[in-house]
């Protein structure tokens, strides 16, 4: 512990930690006066940050075929976009502008007004997302405190609208999950001291490392980058393809299913890609930074490789690859697959089908669940990835059985921070998707005149604004999943590291840290 370096990692700085059975009063974050009962550790005691080629993976490509799809999937979206804007634009597509244009344009579809609007929408995200992540370090108690009230709040409103609508089936379901909300309230409440130092100590790492805010913002970018690139093909495809749009002539070529296939085909290349840009930067974030951080020690210590970000992204974006894109790949189409099971239960609404609407509401929420739970064991399926080069299926594995034989499923469910970084990114989104309705509403766009293209243009909105912010949150996760994977493989380590955390988590979760030798 000699080697702590106070100044760097926190000494000077005021944590809302707790300690002891008198949590609530606020200390340093350093190597606490009356250390825990458990035995301290030199550098010799450690493992060998290499051990078991770690950081130092085989020079292979792991999952060559879904690696193979996943290049073919976005070249064939490539030449989809580039056919359709081609024709839209040659039909006079880019007409209309920013503000009340509304006589300009074709009335039939989306036009250039439209694409003002969503890149408004893109800066809006990029903004909204990047002030919530600095208001989350600032007030980190306060906010998972907040949003735990939020969360709840949301159900019971759900709850109330789907009353008030005579939307039964759809309302029985929210009592349920407002009930249960309302009562695991005080259960997590009582978490959130070990969640806001995790959190804290993952932020100040990323503070005193640019190189996780370099990763964060420039996969947000690319995240932005590709949301307008899938705005204008998907305005593009409706501009080209819609039925009585200039285009069409009178060709048969144009069609209301050729359209939804397209429009069906952008939106599963557009959440592959997404995932898969979120991902490389969890893996380059969780095998660069935060893993070397946690297994070399900070970087004043000098045994850190050189550029470890650098090294980090050069495997997950080559070697790693297809096992990412593999990953993704179930999360897609499990997202899909809810998408629509939702359009299928609004059809059944509209035609006044309730029993046919349950079922419906029921299998999505089954499928959100299934989906809920592949992305959160994936992200840690991909520290394995980062940090050993190991397969899909191999990382997941191993994943489990480090779940399933350490404990550290019971640790990593009480932990509040993907709820409070998933509740900040649907605020996001929903901020987006409210600006992109009163944008509509006071512009007046002709294609917009009878409000047909309100939910699409709302919906990509809130798609917009949700994924910025989960690729900036990806950063802040990266990290805390990262110290996750290290206490379950070598527990050790995180009481050099962060003593203070280390005591907390042993004394809450002794299972976690059976394998420390006590005094």
């Amino acid at each position: 512990m000699a080697n702590w370096d106070d100044d760097q990692w926190g000494a000077h700085r005021g944590y809302q930690t707790i300690t002891g059975p008198n949590p609530g009063y606020s200390q340093p974050y350093a190597e606490p006066v009356n250390p825990p009962a458990y035995q301290t550790y030199d550098q010799g005691d450690a493992k060998s940050p290499y051990e078991g080629g770690r950081f130092q993976p085989k020079k292979r490509v792991n999952d060559p075929v879904p690696l193979v799809l996943f290049i073919l999937q976005l070249l064939g979206f490539a030449a989809l976009s580039g056919i359709a804007i081609h024709g839209w634009i040659k039909v006079g597509g880019l007409s209309g502008g920013i503000g009340g244009g509304g006589e300009t344009g074709s009335s039939v579809t989306l036009n250039w007004h439209t694409v003002y609007l969503l890149l408004l929408v893109t800066a809006a995200g990029l903004l909204l997302s990047a002030v919530y992540l600095m208001l989350v370090r600032a007030f980190t108690h306060a906010i998972m405190h907040i949003t735990l009230v939020f969360a709840i709040a949301a159900n019971i409103a759900i709850c109330v609208y789907y009353w008030i609508t005579a939307y039964y089936s759809a309302a029985i379901i929210f009592t349920v999950i407002a009930a249960f909300s309302v009562l695991a309230y005080f259960g997590f409440r009582s978490r959130i001291p070990l969640a806001s130092l995790l959190l804290q100590v993952v932020m100040d790492i990323s503070k005193h490392h640019p190189s996780t805010y370099f990763v964060a913002f420039s996969a947000l970018f690319l995240q932005a980058a590709l949301s307008v690139w899938f705005v204008f093909t998907s305005i593009a495809i409706y501009g080209t393809w819609t039925p009585g749009n200039p285009g069409c002539g009178t060709t048969s070529s144009c069609s209301s299913g050729k359209v939804a296939g397209l429009l069906f085909y952008s939106v599963f290349s557009y959440l592959w890609t997404s995932q898969v840009i979120g991902n490389v930067a969890l893996a380059t974030l969780a095998g660069g930074p935060y893993g070397c951080w946690y297994y070399f020690g900070p970087r004043d210590l000098g045994q850190m490789p050189k550029h470890p970000t650098l090294s980090a992204f050069a495997r997950a974006s080559t070697l790693s690859l297809g096992s990412i894109a593999f990953g993704s790949l179930i999360v897609t189409i499990l997202e899909l697959i809810r998408l629509l099971l939702n359009a299928a239960r609004n059809n059944a609404s509209q035609e006044g089908s309730p029993i046919e609407a349950c079922l419906a509401c029921c299998a999505e929420l089954f499928v959100g669940c299934i989906e809920a739970l592949v992305q959160y064991f994936n992200r840690y399926a991909y520290i394995e990835i980062a940090l050993y080069g190991k397969p899909y299926l191999k990382a997941a594995k191993d994943t489990y059985n480090l779940f399933k034989d350490r404990g550290i499923d019971a640790l990593v469910n009480d932990s509040l921070i993907g709820t409070t970084l998933m509740f900040g990114a649907y605020i996001v989104g929903l901020l987006c998707s409210l600006f992109a309705y009163l944008y509509l509403k006071f512009t007046h766009p002709s294609y917009n005149a009878q409000g047909q293209y309100t939910a699409p243009v709302v919906l990509f909105a809130f798609l917009i604004g949700l994924q910025c912010s989960l690729t900036l949150s990806s950063a802040i996760e990266a990290g805390v999943s990262t110290i996750f994977v290290g206490l379950g493989q070598d527990p050790q380590v995180l009481a050099m590291r962060a003593p203070p955390l280390f005591a907390m988590i042993a004394e809450r979760y002794p299972r976690v840290v059976q394998g420390v030798p006590r005094v």
